[in-house]
């Protein structure tokens, strides 16, 4: 199996792959849930150890990232700053005090790699959340990266496979 990690093809095939995509987003409501957990979580085993994400980095570049009072207390105390300093400089608080980093792409990235890996963000550590239970019930959010991120986009790719399902374009 060859994997694709070029993310310029990424967003071609996304783009040519949108119906079907669609379509697929549907077959699987009709699948059993459990099963399908077991399948993307058995693929994204396979997959992700053959992807080097400090060669991409894109859900860095990419995404906005929540943040709790307890990370923003590690990451402040691992950068020798105040939390105050830490604040000021890195993070925009909304309703009910919710944090995100206050900067897209994140602060802490580096070409592709992480300054603060060992210190990340839990959605940092989660993302793309394929080892998850519950795919089906996330699959707005999954195929919203499916351009963005390689694990995702193979893993799927390798699902539509392994569920045998055939796209049907319409004329």
């Amino acid at each position: 199996m060859v994997l694709e990690t070029n993310l310029e093809q990424l967003q071609l095939f996304a783009e040519t792959k949108r119906s079907e995509n669609l379509s697929f987003q549907a077959h699987l409501q009709n699948l059993e849930s459990n099963q399908i957990d077991n399948s993307v979580m058995q693929l994204n085993d396979f997959i992700t150890p053959q992807i080097d994400c400090t060669k991409c980095g894109n859900c860095c570049r990419s995404l906005m990232i929540n943040v709790s009072e307890q990370e923003a207390n590690r990451v402040a105390e691992h950068l020798n700053l105040t939390r105050i300093e830490f604040d000021e400089r890195y993070i925009e608080k909304g309703y009910g005090n919710d944090m995100i980093l206050n900067t897209i792409p994140c602060h802490f990235l580096s070409e592709s790699s992480c300054t603060i890996y060992a210190n990340r963000f839990s959605g940092c550590r989660e993302f793309p959340a394929l080892h998850i239970p519950g795919f089906t019930k996330r699959l707005f959010t999954i195929f919203m990266h499916y351009e963005r991120c390689p694990i995702i986009y193979n893993v799927v790719e390798q699902l539509k496979v392994l569920v045998a399902f055939e796209f049907e374009k319409e004329n």
